[in-house]
């Protein structure tokens, strides 16, 4: 399901994998955590810490190069993470799939290498106002550069693009879209396979690159069916460790993009006379990657693979409604981001209580959240707002968290009133 449309919660229970996180069975602030921040970074189960904790005790080394038996092995399992990888997000091939340290990293990749070798001057480029940092800064940077435009898809007061506004920034300098697939700030899912169907139908040679950091999370994700050039998403994020991502492109795309940095691992030949490079992905893998990182990545994605993404996706909107109808209930809050298909992310702010006050004293009711503006300053500015404070799901979310949540802001309410 590409678009992540709505989901109707099914009755399949996957309450029993919450005693897979060893941390939420800890205390904050002497009460149960309610973990509520798996938007900024998800907690790990017990498969990915043991499987990671095995290869440092039992079968660490460098990979690729070593003749002898362990380097092997671990070379064969590094390898068979990106078959997986592949198959998770239905990619053609793991030829499509780089390794990155983060969402970061793979658009800066693209950036640096598809960017800076196709963009010229008279260029334009087109982002949602919606965007992370990630995906605006790295443009604004080789802007500096190369001198191109960049036009952006406004949002309507519920979090929705404005298609039409999209429809209309398309032109002849058109060579570029760029576009979050779920907002991280408002849970708005934004339809980017058709996005991507107007970009190619207004011309086909449009690149179009989707960061997924928070659509892979939330439900199953299909490439394919989407059609973009480029996706992107992080490990830590699906349940897996930090220092690990992932950059899906098209294999024609990625043979035309020289390499983002030399060194070790996506040479051929090295002379000073000339060096010639490894073919894609390889050749966007410079030096030592991050071996064990990348065994955690793995891990996480059979876990939630079997699980179900469908499973967690319906699991998640279930919580989403519950928990959109107590906020409702409390006076003085407003949420923002009402769209018709989003994900389980709630972002809200509360009269006369800032976003860090209310972070801070949910904090003493055991429950974490994220305040500030989550890394999307334009969206803030856009709503008039410096900042809201994020309650935001995981798979091992459930009712109890929202209602310690709920707990601590009628507290903030009587504080703050």
């Amino acid at each position: 399901m590409a678009e992540q449309s709505a989901i109707t919660p099914n009755p399949v229970d996957i309450s029993k994998y919450r005693d897979d996180f060893p941390v939420l069975s800890t205390k904050m602030n002497g009460k149960p955590l309610a973990f509520l921040d798996s938007g900024a970074s998800a907690q790990k189960p017990t498969v990915v810490i043991a499987a990671m904790d095995a290869v440092l005790n039992k079968g660490y080394s460098n990979i690729h190069r070593g003749l002898y038996s362990i380097s092997q092995k671990l070379t064969e399992d590094f390898e068979a993470v990106r078959v997986r990888v592949s198959r998770f997000i239905n990619a053609p091939s793991e030829k499509n799939i780089v390794f990155t340290r983060n969402t970061t990293d793979a658009i800066n990749l693209v950036a640096q290498s598809w960017g800076k070798a196709h963009l010229t001057a008279s260029d334009e480029i087109i982002l949602s106002e919606m965007e992370h940092h990630a995906n605006i800064v790295p443009w604004q940077l080789l802007q500096q550069e190369i001198g191109f435009t960049i036009r952006t898809i406004p949002f309507d007061e519920r979090g929705v693009l404005d298609m039409q506004a999209f429809e209309r920034a398309l032109n002849q300098h058109t060579k570029f879209v760029g576009v979050v697939h779920t907002s991280n700030a408002l849970g708005t899912i934004n339809p980017v396979k058709k996005i991507v169907e107007i970009a190619k139908d207004f011309y086909p040679d449009i690149k179009v690159l989707v960061d997924g950091s928070q659509s892979v999370v939330h439900g199953v994700v299909d490439v394919a069916d989407i059609g973009c050039d480029f996706f992107t998403f992080t490990g830590h994020k699906i349940y897996g460790p930090t220092g690990i991502g992932v950059l899906y492109g098209r294999e024609e795309v990625l043979a035309s993009m020289p390499p983002y940095q030399g060194g070790g691992d996506m040479i051929e030949r090295v002379s000073f006379n000339a060096t010639s490079f490894k073919e894609p992905p390889y050749r966007f893998e410079a030096g030592t990657p991050p071996i064990v990182e990348v065994i955690g990545l793995g891990v996480a994605i059979d876990y939630v693979s079997a699980i179900g993404m469908a499973n967690i996706a319906a699991h998640e909107a279930g919580l989403l409604t519950y928990a959109t109808q107590k906020l409702q209930d409390i006076d003085g809050l407003k949420i923002h981001g009402t769209a018709p298909d989003k994900a389980g992310i709630l972002s809200f702010t509360m009269d006369g209580a800032h976003p860090s006050d209310i972070g801070m004293i949910l904090d003493q009711c055991g429950v974490a959240v994220r305040s500030g503006h989550h890394c999307c300053m334009p969206l803030m500015e856009r709503l008039g707002l410096d900042a809201t404070a994020r309650a935001s799901l995981g798979l091992y979310s459930n009712k109890a968290d929202i209602d310690q949540l709920i707990e601590g802001l009628k507290k903030v309410g009587d504080m703050f009133s």
